[in-house]
């Protein structure tokens, strides 16, 4: 026997059929791939499409603004407006000597309520007296030379009947009775004159009120009149009555009429309301403040209100217009002009407005608007007409 083995040999046979076996798998591994391929690349785009929908759909979302709203309230029928105002007092003098002298005794200081006519103090006119003295004297004179020429001049006159005098001397002396009667009408008016100036020596009280300042004391020099020195005696303030000015803005000058109800509030006595009435106007516009001068009086029969004091001016206006109320964020100021974003249907109208007056943090709008608009507050820049819009929800900010 032979150790060797046997080696086995192949069939050709069978190798011919694995060729064409495997030729056979080609195409469809081919197929294959190429449907994992295909398969792959739709899903791709798939994925990619819904991706795209998902981020137009957010993005349209987005864009539509989220809006706050108001609806305008009606304005009132009147409204109050507070001014600031300094009390007057209704009639306010100062008071002067009328004559020259020294004071010999005063009888009221600052803060004595005075009645009209009474005696506030008394001057001493010792250089006025000797003129009055002179002038008496004066006129006395006068009065003697008068009669005498009257004497004269009928004494001639009857004798000029008789033809004992001449016509020359007859009309001499008639003449002279007329000259020295006008003498005695000269040195008369001097005298009284000076008696009027004597009669100043006694400062009398020109109306009821209260002295409110004292500027002299016993012995002082006192010069007449309000010029070359002259000082004031005394200043004199009636406060039954007292008037304020205050300076209404145009914009409610037409509604300040005379008879308009004021009341008065004083900072020093909190709670307490003192009524008063406008009583007349200036009628004409202070250009540098646009404003008008407007007199509103209160009675003061207490002296409870001091002139000088700064007082509060609550004045009844009644509103020319019917009028709606907006907040001062609700409205849009554009070079176009004053307006309003209002929501309609879902999307924004861009209305114009009129403005009738400013209260600080809300305006009065006169046209332009209805009670049930939808005003947007805080309404962006860049907010155009037909924008679409969506509510907020209620409590955001």
């Amino acid at each position: 026997m032979s150790n060797e083995m046997e080696i086995p040999q192949s069939n050709p046979h069978d190798t011919e059929i694995a060729g064409r076996s495997y030729k056979r798998l080609i195409p469809v591994l081919i197929l294959v791939v190429i449907a994992c391929v295909v398969l792959l690349v739709v899903r791709g785009i798939l994925a990619r499409t819904h991706a795209e929908a998902r981020l137009a759909q957010a993005t349209e979302q987005t864009a539509v603004l989220i809006v706050r709203t108001v609806h305008p309230r009606l304005g009132s029928p009147s409204e109050e407006l507070v001014l600031p105002g300094n009390m007057e007092a209704f009639t306010d003098t100062p008071i002067y000597a009328r004559t020259d002298g020294y004071l010999r005794r005063w009888y009221f200081d600052i803060g004595a309520h005075v009645k009209a006519g009474q005696l506030l103090a008394e001057i001493e006119t010792p250089e006025l007296d000797q003129q009055l003295a002179q002038a008496q004297a004066d006129l006395a004179t006068a009065e003697a030379n008068a009669n005498n020429a009257r004497t004269n001049a009928d004494r001639y006159s009857g004798l000029i009947k008789q033809n004992a005098v001449s016509q020359q001397d007859t009309d001499t002396f008639v003449n002279q009775a007329a000259a020295t009667s006008a003498a005695v009408r000269s040195a008369q008016a001097n005298v009284r004159r000076l008696r009027e100036l004597q009669s100043f020596e006694k400062i009398y009280a020109p109306f009821a009120g209260v002295i409110t300042a004292r500027d002299i004391d016993i012995g002082n020099l006192i010069n007449a009149g309000s010029n070359g020195g002259a000082k004031e005696l005394f200043h004199l303030e009636a406060t039954g009555k007292l008037r304020i000015y205050v300076q209404v803005p145009q914009a409610n000058s037409r509604a300040a009429t005379p008879g308009t109800p004021a009341t008065l509030v004083v900072p020093e006595l909190p709670g307490q309301h003192f009524p008063a009435q406008v009583v007349r106007t200036s009628n004409a516009m202070e250009v540098a403040s646009r404003t008008l001068r407007v007199e509103v009086d209160v009675d003061n029969p207490k002296g409870i209100l001091i002139p000088g004091a700064m007082v509060e001016v609550h004045l009844k206006l009644a509103s020319p217009v019917n009028s709606l109320i907006v907040p001062v964020n609700g409205v849009l100021f554009r070079s176009e002009g004053i307006s309003a974003a209002v929501v309609q249907n879902g999307q924004v109208a861009i209305v114009p407005v009129t403005i009738g007056r400013d209260f600080g943090d809300s305006l009065e709008v006169t046209s332009g608007l209805n009670a049930n608009d939808q005003i947007v507050v805080n309404p962006p820049d860049s907010i155009v007409a037909g924008q679409k819009v969506q509510f907020a929800p209620s409590g955001a900010q």
